[in-house]
């Protein structure tokens, strides 16, 4: 309660207290069966799983597999040598973690994140570009908002929009609101956008991350409730029959032992690793492969 400024009726406090316990309960038995991840007391141990999941994660799941057309998918470089570390933070392409709040709105925050780097790779601006997931959240009438979306109508949306506005201009709030979108505030534009892998096929979003960009993913992430640090295995994460949650994928390090691919999320620095979390490669670890996509500016 005093680390993360949580405060609650007695009535509450007793109910919070008992769902404390068995989180305490969880977090040791995933800690006892991990040989790198390392599971904790997080800012969501007070809460049962389904509440973690209906605050936190997306009530509009993404039914998996998914057909993919061809014509959609990146083309990756052929005859190159990947490197065996990689990070677009460290080239200035990736903004700040940012905080979705208890809005399943992490599907529009994916796909912000991913024009903002997209933007910034072209040339066309610097990491501190801060584009409105609000805009998306409330205008996007192909999705649900809070409830949950999907990366490729989002795309959709912002292509038919003719771009997003600066977060200055509409700012974040964190609930669904009526649109307010100003095209003649608009910031960014993109041209289309492609699906960065096909089902499982991690060799190709490895080639495509490093000579595209950092890219839209999603996951099943129900089991990320106390996730601390390390690296997370696919038997970790619940099978993936939908994916629930939607994050960025910006770099991998195949030198340490697992690999692991650097994922950021959408839960504040204090949460994970300053808001990172760690996916082991070549495993299809929560489902990551599922549906990798990113915009083409």
């Amino acid at each position: 309660m005093k680390k993360y400024d949580k405060t609650y009726t007695l009535e509450e406090q007793i109910w919070r207290y008992h769902t404390f316990k068995a989180s305490l309960d969880r977090i040791e038995l995933l800690n006892k069966n991990s040989t790198s991840a390392k599971f904790g007391i997080t800012k969501f141990a007070d809460l049962t799983r389904e509440e973690f999941k209906q605050k936190y994660l997306m009530k509009n799941k993404i039914s998996t597999p998914r057909k993919v057309d061809p014509s959609q998918l990146l083309t990756p470089k052929v005859n190159i040598e990947l490197p065996t570390t990689f990070d677009w933070r460290d080239k200035g392409a990736v903004t700040p973690v940012k905080d979705k709040q208890q809005c399943g709105s992490c599907w529009a925050f994916s796909v912000v994140e991913n024009v903002e780097s997209m933007w910034i790779l072209a040339g066309k601006a610097t990491n501190a570009l801060r584009l409105s997931e609000q805009q998306v959240v409330d205008c996007d009438n192909s999705d649900g908002g809070c409830d949950g979306g999907d990366p490729p109508t989002a795309y959709e949306y912002i292509i038919g929009a003719q771009g997003i506005e600066g977060e200055k201009d509409y700012p974040y709030k964190g609930t669904d609101g009526n649109c307010k979108f100003d095209v003649k505030k608009v910031v960014t534009k993109i041209s289309q956008w492609k699906y960065a892998t096909t089902s499982k096929d991690e060799k190709t979003l490895q080639n495509n991350l490093v000579n595209w960009g950092p890219v839209s993913i999603c996951v099943d992430a129900e089991y990320w409730q106390y996730y601390e640090s390390g690296v997370m295995t696919a038997w970790q994460c619940a099978w993936i029959n939908e994916l629930d949650h939607c994050v960025q994928l910006v770099g991998y390090n195949q030198q340490a032992k697992p690999n692991y691919w650097i994922v950021r999320n959408s839960w504040n620095t204090d949460w994970g690793v300053n808001g990172f979390i760690y996916l082991s490669m070549m495993e299809n670890t929560c489902g990551m492969t599922e549906e990798a996509t990113t915009s083409l500016v």
